[in-house]
């Protein structure tokens, strides 16, 4: 949201030229935005995020047709190859 100086409060004002060390002229507009804090998310929203994921693979897990530990590396490497060409299994 924008907002033009003149429209301001006289202490919204003083704190907005005190954050930007200069004085507003009555034209000037004025946008104010939250940034979140570098990093990522926070360890609540990671928690809630590896509990959808959890839930979504076992769902997944339980649709799954049973296969050998050789099939399943190899359906893997596939995905790997087909996402990035230039994978190579390590063996």
């Amino acid at each position: 949201m924008i907002h033009k100086a003149g429209d301001l409060s006289p202490d919204q004002r003083v704190a907005i030229e005190s954050l930007i060390g200069q004085k507003l002229s009555e034209q000037d507009s004025i946008s104010v935005r939250r940034l979140p804090p570098p990093g990522g998310p926070t360890p609540e929203k990671r928690r809630e995020i590896g509990d959808g994921l959890s839930k979504y693979f076992a769902q997944v897990d339980a649709q799954r047709q049973p296969m050998s530990d050789e099939e399943a590396e190899e359906t893997v490497n596939e995905a790997l190859r087909l996402a990035k060409p230039a994978y190579r299994a390590v063996s």
